[in-house]
């Protein structure tokens, strides 16, 4: 495969069987017609796609949806003004790891936050996913903060 002919851009609404098959497990690819797409679901994508401060970015070889990720752009007041992105969900299929598509995935949703005017881009990352501990490093990421969720 060459990486030059991958597209990186916003999801369609056909493919969220696909994304939603990415995320149920990291660890084994999902078929995507396996996939109950909720209304709960139904309503978070047409939510994300309205909002212009958010995408769900799908990473395709033609009709093949290879991996995904969510950016977040957030307004704040810190780095004079500047946009932040947040980056979240970010899944490669199983079947297709090691062979440069997450770094091609992360690199280019990077373009995309620069490209916005973001002055940084943010993410978080399980505790035990110490194999995605190392490749955000090898991207450049810094363990620069503790984070903390409450679950509501």
């Amino acid at each position: 495969m060459i990486l030059s002919d991958l597209a990186l851009r916003p999801a369609t609404r056909a493919e969220l069987p696909a994304v939603l098959a990415l995320l149920a497990d990291e660890d084994t690819v999902v078929d995507p017609h396996s996939v109950t797409v909720t209304e709960a679901h139904e309503r978070a994508f047409a939510d994300i796609g309205a909002d212009p401060r958010n995408e769900m970015l799908v990473l395709t070889d033609g009709a093949l949806v290879l991996g995904c990720l969510q950016i977040t752009y957030i307004p704040g007041l810190g780095k004079g003004g500047a946009e932040r992105a947040l980056i979240e969900a970010v899944r490669i299929r199983a079947d297709r790891r090691g062979g440069g598509l997450g770094r091609e995935l992360m690199e280019r949703a990077a373009a995309r936050a620069r490209d916005r005017g973001c002055a940084l881009v943010q993410l978080t990352s399980g505790k035990r996913r110490t194999d995605a501990h190392r490749f955000y490093a090898s991207l450049g990421y810094a363990r620069s903060h503790e984070g903390f969720k409450l679950p509501l």
